[in-house]
């Protein structure tokens, strides 16, 4: 007896000493779980043992193998599924992982690491509202304080405001509870609360450095920010720990891309891909970075994979649809009217498939119902919004009051005196990717993207509070030296997008034009175009085109009609107190003569002069707005009047205009 007790407690001992050596030394791991299956050959934990070494060592279909067989034996041994899982998630068989997965929680609902590794394979499958779901699990199964357990309760069943609050709560009484801290940033991230959940997980990583799954979150709050170099370094860190987890590798690859290393995006999806080929997002995204790099066959042919592994993804029609150039058959338009026809489409993909559906059915002529399949889409995006027209016409309303000519004569000299920057801004769809572009073919000029940095610089002088002091009136007790360092801070964060070492680059924000006043203190040398497009051909064009996110005016005619009127009304302002300071291109007019005019803004910039701005259509670069493939086609006038296929329907539109409409392209006076 007492020797079978010692055969026991040596095998048990073997099983501790190869588990214990799995992470640090798989190869050694390996070897100790073979031992061990020479004595006892077909032991099940020493298989798992011998499966998860193989794995880790990048032998992954001999885990498979080993694990198949094992898993069908041992249907309810939950660590052999997670194994059977985990392998079958590295070698790319993403569905099948998820099956095993749904087999863990199954047998320990609060197994916490297959909960995340099974919201992991849901959002490389593109399954969103599982993925949330998984993770939400995830924060359940990690905690277990009865306050923290019914805080995450209420976050699975999507009681946003009941999880907040009892969150608060329970940091008062103890502000240091990482876990607790990470759910509030969650819940904040699921609230659209992003500056939020940053500061959040910020703290959460200065309390525990080492908290995995919070340094994801925190990375991924980062790159929604457009803050895609922090995001970068902590998914640096991510990846040192853990180098092929292909969730970290995609976000890298989408964070690569929004600091234009595009080519180096390119090659991790490339390997992704081949590691991982039934990624149906993953795909999407890697179209999105080839139409980017002007490789638009090889992004539609990404585009098209991305659909035929998930029919369902309305995000990838839409990727087509916004090509502008690609017509779909009949074959892609019966295919999305099937799926609009399902009951549980995901509510995103719905809007994604009235927008593509809508231009397919203009492509058609058939201008009624494409009307109403943008309708559709828009009222969607709107309904989940919380846009308020006031909160722009506010803005505007302030800034004519604080931004006087004595204002400015009062800070003459003040600022950075960098002339680097040429700003375009205005609406949406005015035409400002076709201004970059003719810039960006100048031998001075080196063309970026629709940079964030001056809207975020501006946000810091909104007041916290309701009775605080709001912008642009913040700005009054600034002296000259802070003036100067928010310039010279603007030109240091953009520097990361100017790969070409040109003195001047292009800002095309077109929001920025409720913040001319703002770089008029901080970059008094830089210079400002307006692009200015017909009211009704560009308020039209953006209520066809599904952003991917922010420009909340854009989903109702009457919301635009105002936005276009707030805005002419600002920068007839800036015409006033700043007479020559804004220089304006009317779009109709560019297009129409266009030497004239590009010699007219090459004037202003103080530039000479070039050919190849004639022919910008030729200039290789990369593009990331939903203009891209048009500004890489010669001029055309052809479309300058197509909005006039849908004016029966603009009614709400020209109410919302008012004068603007007459006076286009001037502005109504303060009497009209």
């Amino acid at each position: 007896m007492s020797g079978e007790a010692e055969t026991t407690g040596n095998l048990a001992t073997a099983l501790t000493n190869a588990a214990q050596l799995i992470e640090r030394d798989p190869v050694l791991a390996e070897e100790q779980a073979r031992e061990i299956l020479k004595v006892v050959p077909g032991h099940p934990e020493a298989l798992r043992l011998l499966a998860s070494a193989l794995r880790l060592q990048g032998r992954v279909p001999e885990a498979v193998d080993i694990l198949s067989g094992l898993a069908k034996n041992r249907p309810s041994v939950a660590a052999i599924q997670l194994e059977y899982a985990l392998a079958l998630g590295d070698a790319g068989r993403t569905r099948d992982a998820v099956v095993a997965l749904r087999r863990v929680v199954q047998l320990e609902p609060r197994h916490a690491q297959a909960w995340r590794q099974l919201g992991d394979c849901h959002v490389m499958l593109g399954n969103t509202a599982a993925a949330d779901d998984a993770y939400a699990r995830h924060i359940e199964a990690s905690v277990n304080d009865p306050q923290l357990l019914q805080a995450a309760a209420a976050l699975c069943e999507r009681k946003l405001a009941v999880a907040e609050r009892l969150l608060r709560e329970f940091l008062k009484e103890h502000p240091t509870d990482v876990a607790a801290i990470r759910m509030l940033a969650e819940t904040g991230t699921r609230l659209g609360r992003y500056a939020d959940a940053e500061t959040l997980l910020f703290r959460c990583l200065q309390l525990a450095p080492s908290f995995t799954p919070a340094r994801h979150n925190y990375a991924t709050v980062l790159y929604r920010q457009n803050k895609a170099v922090e995001a970068l370094e902590q998914i640096a860190i991510l990846l040192a720990k853990d180098p092929r987890n292909p969730t970290y590798r995609t976000l890298k690859a989408a964070a690569l891309g929004r600091v234009g290393d595009y080519q180096q995006a390119i090659e991790l999806y490339v390997t992704l891909l081949e590691e991982y080929p039934h990624q149906p997002k993953a795909w999407m995204s890697y179209g999105h970075t080839l139409k980017t790099v002007g490789r638009t066959a090889d992004g539609i042919e990404a585009y098209r994979k991305s659909i035929a592994l998930l029919p369902s993804l309305g995000e990838a029609y839409w990727s087509l649809a916004n090509l502008k150039t690609v017509r779909f058959e009949a074959d892609d338009i019966l295919a999305m009217r099937e799926q609009l026809a399902r009951d549980d489409l995901d509510e995103e993909d719905r809007i994604h498939l009235h927008f593509a559906l809508g231009k397919a059915l203009e492509d058609a002529r058939e201008y009624r119902e494409s009307f109403e399949q943008y309708d559709k889409g828009n009222a969607l995006r709107q309904a989940g919004l919380s846009y308020d027209p006031q909160d722009i016409s506010g803005l505007v309303e302030r800034s004519r009051a604080f931004f006087t000519p004595e204002f400015f004569a009062r800070r003459k000299g003040w600022g950075c005196k960098a002339p680097d920057p040429i700003f375009i801004v205005g609406m949406t769809r005015a035409g400002s990717t076709l201004l970059e572009q003719i810039l960006a073919s100048h031998s001075m000029i080196e063309g970026t993207m629709e940079l964030p940095d001056i809207i975020a610089l501006a946000r810091r002088f909104s007041g916290k509070r309701k009775e605080d002091k709001t912008y642009p009136a913040t700005l009054e007790g600034l002296d000259a030296a802070t003036f100067e360092s928010i310039g010279a801070e603007y030109l240091a964060r953009t520097r990361v997008q100017r790969k070409l070492g040109r003195p001047h680059f292009v800002d095309k924000m077109p929001n920025n034009w409720a913040y001319v006043g703002f770089i008029q203190s901080i970059l008094p040398n830089a210079r400002i175009i307006d692009a200015r497009r017909h009211p009704l051909a560009c308020c039209f064009s953006n209520f066809k085109q599904l952003f991917a996110r922010g420009q909340g005016f854009s989903y109702s005619l009457a919301d635009m009609g105002r936005y276009y009127a707030d805005y002419v009304r600002l920068m007839a302002h800036f015409d006033a107190v700043l007479p020559g300071r804004v220089h304006r291109v009317v779009h109709e007019d560019l297009v129409r003569n266009p030497e004239q005019e590009i010699r007219r803004i090459l004037d202003y910039c103080g530039l000479p002069f070039e050919e190849q701005c004639l022919r910008f259509h030729e200039t290789d670069r990369a593009i990331r707005t939903a203009s891209s493939e048009q500004v890489r086609q010669p001029l055309s006038s052809e479309n300058l009047e197509h909005w006039r296929n849908f004016e029966p329907w603009l009614g709400a539109l020209k109410a919302a205009l008012g004068p603007v409409l007459d006076y286009y392209p001037a502005a109504p006076t303060l009497s009209d």
